[in-house]
């Protein structure tokens, strides 16, 4: 009787593209060679502790600032305020006489 090895799960990968300028590049050069480590791990290692320290997560949900103008909102409070507004000509016309 064979024993069926299991598949471990594929981990999927995306490719992230970005420029530094030559400084930026020289600091991050000296700061590995320093430290024994490859660019490609400084940056790995760099981007986790970001995700770690700021508790992001992989969800569909997008962060809206406070300071971001919800339009929804303010749809919904113009409606409001047409449903309570009320005719004022009638009004006028009362107190003249």
């Amino acid at each position: 009787m064979k024993v069926r090895k299991t598949k471990n799960k594929k981990i999927k990968y995306k490719k992230i593209v970005f420029k530094l300028s030559n400084k930026q590049f020289q600091i991050v050069r000296k700061y590995c060679e320093g430290r024994d480590i490859s660019p490609n791990k400084f940056f790995k290692q760099a981007i986790k502790e970001f995700i770690i320290n700021n508790n992001l997560k992989a969800n569909n949900e997008c962060y809206i600032s406070e300071n971001q103008l919800d339009l929804f909102d303010l749809v919904e409070e113009i409606e409001k305020s047409k449903e309570f507004e009320f005719d004022t000509s009638d009004d006028d016309e009362d107190s003249e006489e």
